[in-house]
């Protein structure tokens, strides 16, 4: 049950974010969007140090190995594989005019969608191979870490659905429809997460190289999506203060409750 919840958290996060279509108005303000992405960037970024590069070290060391290697190989590999697939999927960035992978005939909506899918497939990874490791009775991972990167995550979605919701509802979709798809751009992340808890038993053996994957593949988001977006238009010093509250609060979940 307590997999279950884990798995949840990051899914409900984004579905409350995407009720926001029945609160306000077309768009979120500009400035709270600017701080709420870099809020997002922040929980991330210590996400992907405390709760996976950390571990990851600490784990291959109790294994007898250089705790560097895994993490670093990890890490690399994890960058790589969001490149190949930003190449090979055509997606729509919210903030650009201009397609990026394979051109395609897609709605401009399903491109925006796509781009979200790809932004969310590195969190559900995280949490997977963390609650992975928590079955496989690792030492070095506890229940409660684990439950404080999926809130961690659940906290840097809300925004996420808010962002995917409104421009829908203020494009003519109705309120429900918005809703529904703002959710739906999160259910990637429990799928993946399923599909990592399911393959625990190759995971385990080698499961510091997964962490700093894991790690790697959310910080490519970071940079290539999310910190760009704080930073276009006017208010981009309130991304800053986004990500030190996002990247604190972070901070705080994993120490407090690992």
């Amino acid at each position: 049950m307590n997999i279950l919840i884990g798995l949840l958290i990051p899914f409900i996060g984004t579905a409350l974010g995407a009720s926001c279509v029945y609160l306000l108005k077309d768009k979120l303000n500009n400035v709270l969007e600017k701080f709420l992405l870099g809020f997002a960037s922040g929980v991330m970024i210590a996400a992907s140090i405390w709760s996976l590069l950390i571990p990851a070290m600490d784990l291959a060391e109790n294994n007898g190995q250089i705790g560097l290697i895994p993490a670093s190989v990890g890490f690399i590999l994890g960058v790589i594989f969001l490149l190949v697939l930003d190449y090979i999927i055509p997606h729509l960035h919210k903030n650009s005019k201009v397609q990026e992978g394979p051109k395609s005939n897609l709605k401009k909506t399903t491109m925006l969608m796509l781009a979200v899918t790809l932004h969310n497939i590195p969190e559900g990874l995280a949490v997977g191979i963390v609650f992975a490791g928590l079955i496989a009775d690792n030492t070095i991972i506890t229940l409660a870490g684990a439950l404080a990167l999926s809130v961690g995550i659940a906290l840097q979605n809300f925004p996420e659905g808010a962002i995917i919701s409104l421009p829908l509802k203020a494009e003519g979709f109705s309120k429900n429809k918005a809703f529904l798809y703002g959710t739906l751009s999160g259910i990637v992340e429990p799928i993946v997460a399923a599909l990592a808890i399911l393959l625990t038993s190759f995971i385990t053996p080698i499961l510091p190289y997964f962490l700093s994957f894991a790690a790697g593949a959310m910080i490519y988001v970071v940079v290539e999506e999310l910190i760009p977006d704080s930073h276009t238009g006017k208010h981009s010093n309130l991304s800053i203060i986004g990500v030190t509250l996002g990247f604190v609060l972070m901070m705080i979940l994993d120490i407090a409750l690992g």
